[in-house]
This record gives C-alpha cells, structure tokens and sequence, in this order.
C-alpha cells in the first residue's frame, strides 16, 4: 500500500522530474477520506504517489534495469498540525507563505506546495464523490417515477366510458362521443329493467358500444341526465378536476401550444387578409392540412371563429405574462372583453419565482358589451411556457369534453399569444384567436358584427392590451401631461395620477354593467318583448366608492348610420353635450378644468369638467374618452364637489363615491375596403334608486330609469338622423 506521508527527495535534485511525477500522481490518492479537512493522523495524506517505488523494489524487476531508489521524507505530526491549521485559514498559499512555512517547519518549499495541492485535491473528490452520489440517487428515483408514471398513463382507463385515456389514441371529438355513446348505453340499461315492469314485455337488447367496465354504482345517480346551461348552474364542486384526467390535460396543453407556435409564426397561405382589409383570418383548407393533429372536427352547430394580430406594447415580457396567468389582474387588463372570470385549480405552478410551466384551470364569460347579446363561457386550461431567451408564449384550450353534462356555446381550440422581448421595455405581441361558437341566437343588432368575427377577434386583444399598457404607463409617470385653458387652475401631479386613477376605476365599474353576463339577474324594464332595454339591481352597502343605497343598472343598444369615429368625436366633445344628456347638465354647457393626457392619441384623455361660475347649480363631472381601431368609449360621472376638491389638494382618491353613465361604440361589421359601415352603441346608466340598501325597487324608478335612457338614445339617434339626410 502507499506510504502516507511521505516526499519523495531525489538524490540528483532534479526538482522538475519531481514536481511532474507529484503533479501526475495527485488524483490517485483517494483512499483517504479527509471529512471536511479534520485533522487526522500523520499517516493520512500522500505528498507523493509511492506504487513506483513498490515495482522497483518487487521480485518482478528487470535485472538488466539499474536499481533507481528514492529516498522518502515522513512528515512530523507538529508538520502536519501546523499544515492543517494554516490550511483552515488559506487554502491557497502564496510563494511567500510557502517559503515562511517551510522555514518554520524544516521542509523544503517544494515539499510545502506538494502537500496543499495534494489536501485540495482529496478534499475536492470527496466533495465529488459525495455529490455524485446524491445525483445518482436522485437521478434513479426520477427514472423509476417515470417509468411508473408511463406505466400507470398506459394501463389507464377512462372512469367514465371505459375507454383509453391517452390522447394520442383517438380524438377529442371520438372521446367525447364515446363518452356520450356510453351515457346513452346506460339510460337504456336502466330503462330495459323499468319498461318489463310497466308493460309486461321484455325489451330488445339493443348492442351500441363494445361491452366496457361497468361504472361503479355510486357513479349512477339517477337514469335521467342532468344539463346545465352554463358555467354558474354547476355545483361548486363539480368544475374540478380529477387527478386521473389531470395527464391527460397536460398532455392536451402542450398539443395546444405546439399548435398556437405555428399558427403564430406561419403567414400566408395559412393566414389570408380578412374581410375588412385590416385583420388576419384563417384558411380553413391550409389549417386542416397543416395541423394534422388538431382537436377533431368542429362540433355539431357551431362556427369557426379564428384571426391573427401583432402588436407592440410598453410593457416588460415578464409582466405581461403574469397578467395572464393571474386571473384577478388578465379580468382587470381586459375588462372590456372578459365580464367575469375565476381560477378554479392551479395543476402546476411552473418554475419558481415564474410562470415557466404553469397549468391553470379557468372558466370565463366573453362579452361584447351589449345587453341583447349573451355572453360567451369557456372552460379551459391556460399553460405558459418560456420559448427562449426574453420569449414566452400563453396558451387556452378548451376541456369542457371532460364534463358532458356541461353544454357551452363556445369552445376555445388553441388560441392565446407569443410575447417576444425587444428594446426599451416594449414587447411585440402575436395574438391568435380561434374558437368554435354557437351565434344562432344573436340579437339582429349584431348579427353582421359577431358573424364578421371581429367582435371578440384577435386584433382587439392587442389593441386592448396596447391601450391598457398606455394608461398605466401614464399613471405612474412622473410628469403627467394636461391642459388647463386660460390658466383657471393649476393641477399638481399627485392631483393628475390620483384623477387618472379614479377614471380607471369608474371605467372598470361602467363595463361591469354594460353586458348581461350570467354572474347577474339581467330584467326587462317594461313589459314589451322588443324592448332592447336591460336592467338589474346591486345593494350597495359599505364600498366607499359606490354610495350606500339600491342601485339600478339599466342599459340599451341601438344602430347609427355613421361610422365609430364620427359618433365618438360627437359625444366627447363637451359642446354638443346639451344635444344628447338629459341627465347630469340641465341644459347648461360644461366649461373644462383640465384635460389629462393617457395616451398618445390626444383623444385618449380625462376631463374635469364643471358647471360656470354663473350657474346656480355647483357641480363637477370626470370624463374619461378611449379610443382604438376596434372600439372607442365615452365615460362619465358627476362627483362631489367638495370631496374632488379634497383630491385636487392631496386627498384620497378611493373616498370618491362614483355612479358611471356612458357609451361603447363598436362597428357594426359591415365596413368593407374603401366603404366605411355604421356603428352599434351600447349606453348604460347607474342610478341611485333607493337610499335605503333595504328597501324594495318602486315602479316609479324603474320607470324614470327607462324614460332617461331611452329619450338619450332618441336624441343621439335624431341628431344623426339630421345630418345624413
């Protein structure tokens, strides 16, 4: 065996042949265990390597060779006490320590260096040894779980039909099918044990389906099957998942995200310019060619809805993903298009302090802001993935095939976005829509809008993401711009932000009562069938920004024969107010305080506007004006005027009780290439009924509340009957 602790001294002082001979030698000394450089005794470490001078000395040496010996140096147990405390302190010694110990010790400096090297050396593979260890233990628990997982995905069986549960086995739509071709098999099993009891004849057996395992017993609730109509009739409990559909939802939202990477990257033939010469829409043809492994066929009565839009936002990559993926902050992003929405399970949370990986169950009401047109629900699985270096991609696929008993109007087939980071906080944004939609039912109002597909279509997700990434970045800059005539006021910058966000949040409050989404009792104000005009209640109790009473929601929507942008150019301008509010001025012109910039469209912009210094009647009103390609808005609200004041002087934004009133301006889908179409308004009103949170809606509320509403669109209708004659 080695001799510990010993230095090889060569007789003819060659001092390089023996720094080699060490050097070369030092990763064999591994059977001394050094146990995080605890001293241990003077026969643990090797300064040199001595197999060499055992085969010189053995029985099996060459006689013609000469006998070449070295002459070995055991190192004192002072030496090596002193080397182990020195290299407790500096592992790495310079020249100079080297020469310092060796002159203390009695060693030669090469001696000195040998022994250091050879210490790091044996602490290093034991630390290696060590490591490996742990990472092969490791590494044989994950392949044995995997093998176990593919094992258990492979041997699985649907608990439903009795089926193969992985999907590369069949489609969606077959797997949907089996499941309904099983329920169907089983209410005529049921119903065989029923009818020779009624009529007293048997009844013919009738084979449908392959025989499949039966169902366990407490499965069998009943023989008649129970439909729910939308997402808020279910159970609370029956929107989970089970964990055995669970791989098979993975599995389906990475199939999704393969799918939305190409159709985001690919151009023509796949995408083809769409019916008004702005969007992208899809070819149907080039689709089934491309994604031969798609979802299956479209579903019996619905259409296909499917565009492409690119945009560029003033938002990091990262944020934007997160807006996504938390569902409280994408409702709030895109309120205009997402009545309501909720996270029912989270099945991966992807790496952490990221979204990397993350599955996120969701349900979700689409709206078009209109109270004659139904909301759209979705049940899906939102995944996020990281595709490169500042690239993420969000992904949303349907899995409402999981839960027959749930019958939706709108199945989302892979649609969702591809964030690529670019220079100086922007980042370009690839948005694909495509979804399946039952539009049988839709109010002929909208007909054209929703049959176009761009009423909920691509471009107006980016362009809401863009519009929406403007107003933060106005909010929270240090230097809001404004414009105050004639210098009546000067406005802090504290006093703008706190303005801009009491806009947001009265923005945020009109579109909650815009659309009749399911979450809300929605009524008629009046008795006739064909009045467009919807109205609901909500007590307000102890919300400071909302005063304390009943409060009634009343909205209508009705056609104009001009374009979006002449009717919104028309209602904002605070000059033709007196043409079309009934409401809030009493005939009187509004003067403007200030008008605040959000936007790079001096459009986009908060108003404070007041009554004149004349008029008997002191009252304030905040404005809010947007505007994008796909929708522009006019929303207002009277405030209080000592509290607005309070605001303007430094006070708290959040104690101002707000009632909205305003309009949504969409087109009305039958704009073409060089002819402009008309446009569809939605206008909506909240109005304090009852001061009482307690007492009951009088006939002569809801009355009043129809009469206003209704006499403002005949007045907005008449002007435009007026100018196009």
């Amino acid at each position: 065996m080695s001799q510990p602790n010993m230095v090889p001294v060569e007789m003819n002082n060659n001092i390089g042949d023996g720094d080699n001979n060490n050097n070369g030698n030092n990763t064999t000394t591994t059977n001394n265990d050094m146990n995080g450089g605890i001293v241990l005794g003077d026969e643990e470490i090797d300064s040199a390597n001595t197999s060499e001078n055992q085969e010189d000395g053995s029985d099996h040496q060459d006689p013609a060779r000469p006998s070449k010996r070295k002459r070995y140096h055991r190192h004192t147990k002072h030496q090596i006490q002193e080397m182990e405390n020195f290299f407790k302190e500096c592992p790495h010694p310079d020249d100079t320590q080297r020469k310092e110990l060796s002159r203390q010790l009695g060693l030669d400096h090469h001696q000195i260096k040998f022994w250091f090297q050879n210490k790091r050396t044996q602490i290093k593979n034991h630390q290696e040894r060590h490591e490996n260890s742990q990472l092969r233990a490791e590494n044989d628990r994950l392949r044995a779980e995997n093998h176990q997982c593919r094992a258990s995905i492979a041997k699985a069986i649907c608990h439903r039909c009795g089926g193969k549960t992985a999907i590369g086995e069949m489609s969606f739509e077959e797997h949907h099918l089996l499941l309904e071709n099983t329920k169907l098999a089983e209410e005529i099993r049921q119903l065989s044990l029923v009818m020779p009891k009624c009529t007293g004849k048997p009844v013919m057996n009738y084979t449908l389906t392959p025989p499949v395992p039966a169902r366990p017993s407490e499965e069998i609730a009943s023989n008649r099957r129970e439909v729910y109509g939308s997402i808020g009739n279910l159970p609370g409990s029956a929107l989970r998942v089970k964990d055995v559909d669970k791989p098979l939802i993975i599995e389906l939202a990475e199939l999704a995200m393969e799918e939305l990477m190409a159709m985001a990257r690919l151009d023509e033939p796949l995408w083809n310019i769409g019916a008004n010469g702005t969007s992208l829409a899809l070819n149907l043809n080039e689709y089934t060619r491309i994604v031969r492994n798609g979802l299956g066929p479209i579903l019996n009565g619905l259409r296909i809805e499917a565009s492409k839009a690119t945009s560029i936002a003033f938002m990091n990559h990262l944020d934007i993903v997160q807006s996504l993926m938390d569902v409280n902050l994408w409702s709030n992003m895109f309120a205009r298009m997402v009545a309501r929405a909720m996270s029912h399970d989270a099945i991966l949370t992807g790496v952490q302090g990221n979204f990397d990986g993350a599955f996120h169950l969701m349900t979700a009401e689409y709206q078009v802001l209109s109270p004659v047109v139904s909301t759209r629900e979705c049940y899906f699985v939102r995944y996020s993935k990281q595709q490169g270096d500042g690239i993420w991609a969000v992904v949303d696929v349907s899995i409402d095939h999981l839960f027959p008993n749930l019958e939706l109007k709108c199945r989302r087939r892979p649609s969702g976005c591809l964030i690529q980071q670019i220079e100086n906080g922007f980042c370009k944004v690839t948005w694909v829509e495509h979804v399946e939609v039952d539009d049988r039912e839709v109010h002929p109002l909208y007909k054209s809008l929703i049959s176009s597909g761009q009423a909920l279509s691509a471009e107006r997700w980016v362009e809401t993401l863009e519009r929406q990434c403007e107003r933060l970045a106005y909010i929270m800059t240090q230097n809001v711009p404004s414009i105050e005539p004639d210098g009546q006021i000067m406005i802090t910058n504290n006093a703008k932000q706190s303005l801009l966000k009491i806009a947001e949040r009265m923005t945020r409050s009109f579109l909650t009562g815009v659309a009749t989404s399911n979450g809300d009792i929605w009524f008629r104000l009046s008795g006739n069938a064909g009045s467009t005009v919807r109205a609901m209640t909500r007590k307000s109790l102890n919300d400071p920004g909302r005063p304390v009473g009943v409060i009634l929601y009343a909205s209508t929507s009705f056609w104009l024969p001009v374009p979006p942008k002449t009717v919104f150019d028309f209602l904002r301008d605070a000059k033709n107010r007196t043409n079309w509010d009934v409401i809030t001025t009493g005939g009187e012109d509004l003067q403007l305080m200030s008008q605040i910039g959000n936007g790079r469209d001096s459009r986009n912009c908060v108003s404070l506007l007041r009554t004149p210094n004349t008029s008997q009647k002191k009252m304030m009103m905040i404005q809010e004006t947007s505007t994008d390609p796909t929708a522009s808005f006019v929303i207002y609200a009277p405030l209080d005027v000592t509290l607005t004041e309070n605001v303007l002087m430094g006070g708290d934004p959040g104690n101002v009780s707000l009632l909205p009133m305003g309009f949504a301006i969409l087109p009305d889908g039958t704009a073409q290439p060089g002819r402009e179409g008309g446009s569809l308004v939605s206008a909506a009103f909240q109005v304090l009924a009852e001061k009482d949170p307690s007492a009951r809606l009088s006939f002569s509320s809801l009355a009043t509340t129809e009469n206003l509403i209704l006499k403002t669109a005949h007045k907005i209708r008449a002007y435009f009957s007026q100018q196009t004659v």
